[in-house]
């Protein structure tokens, strides 16, 4: 890549939970968890802006407001299709590259959404991620045109399950990058706010790091899970029934070009 490109966080999210309802502004140490997820998304270095992506339902108000209150951009589009929404987000803002954090990742590794972003700057790519690491703990860096060729040959609006389409498919570049430091790999870790579990497993862990102000990082968590094994066990009967429910959520198939 010749110049550095125009880069962004994407903040997915909406407030429509069935398992955990109202589960991005459930409580943990007086702030909202998604308001946790955004102090950890500034801390990326990286990026040029950061941009709530959310529905226009009226549902999603309220995390709208959370938005402007927390300093960053928001942009509310389609209800169901998350990746026209994601394309919508980057045409407004002159996005060439946007990271994908999903709103219930709490501990998203911000080091990695600057690892993701600087891969593209140096080597390009269409689908990027950090593999290996905790369930939750990578963004999804994608090319803003790579995602214009998804939309504009998708069969399905519900794009709940958008990666495979990417990972899955030779016409895209899809760059799977090893963590930088070998105590991250640990993919058997559940990172992801779905249960009451998974809450759990956060507090649990706010509980033990958390000071007030502060953005304890993602080796400290790491550290914390080795010294605690009984934390990971909060949350680790959910992979399957995580694991059952992606299963029966539909493919997206692309026409030919």
């Amino acid at each position: 890549m010749n110049a550095r490109a125009k880069s962004a966080v994407f903040l997915s999210i909406r407030d429509k939970a069935k398992r955990l309802p109202g589960k991005v502004v459930r409580d943990i140490k007086g702030r909202k968890a998604v308001e946790h997820l955004i102090d950890r998304i500034k801390t990326a270095q990286r990026p040029d802006l950061v941009v709530m992506t959310t529905s226009v339902h009226p549902d999603d108000d309220g995390l709208e407001r959370i938005a402007r209150d927390e300093g960053i951009e928001c942009f509310r589009g389609s209800e169901e299709d998350k990746l026209v929404r994601y394309l919508d987000a980057a045409d407004q803002y002159g996005v060439e590259f946007f990271a994908v954090v999903d709103g219930d990742d709490l501990f998203c590794d911000a080091a990695g959404i600057d690892q993701i972003i600087e891969a593209y700057d140096q080597d390009g790519g269409d689908y990027i991620i950090v593999d290996h690491l905790p369930l939750g703990a990578t963004a999804f860096g994608v090319r803003t045109e790579a995602m214009r060729d998804v939309v504009a040959r998708k069969e399905e609006n519900d794009t709940e399950v958008w990666g495979a389409c990417f990972t899955e498919n030779p016409e895209f570049e899809a760059r799977l990058l090893d963590p930088r430091d070998e105590r991250l790999r640990k993919p058997d870790i559940r990172m992801t706010l779905d249960y009451q579990e998974d809450l759990d497993f956060f507090s649990a862990v706010f509980d033990a790091l958390y000071r007030e102000g502060t953005v304890f990082s993602f080796g400290a968590i790491m550290d914390l899970l080795e010294q605690r094994p009984e934390i990971v066990a909060l949350n680790q009967g959910m992979k399957e029934k995580y694991a059952l429910g992606l299963s029966k959520a539909r493919e997206i198939r692309l026409k030919p070009r």
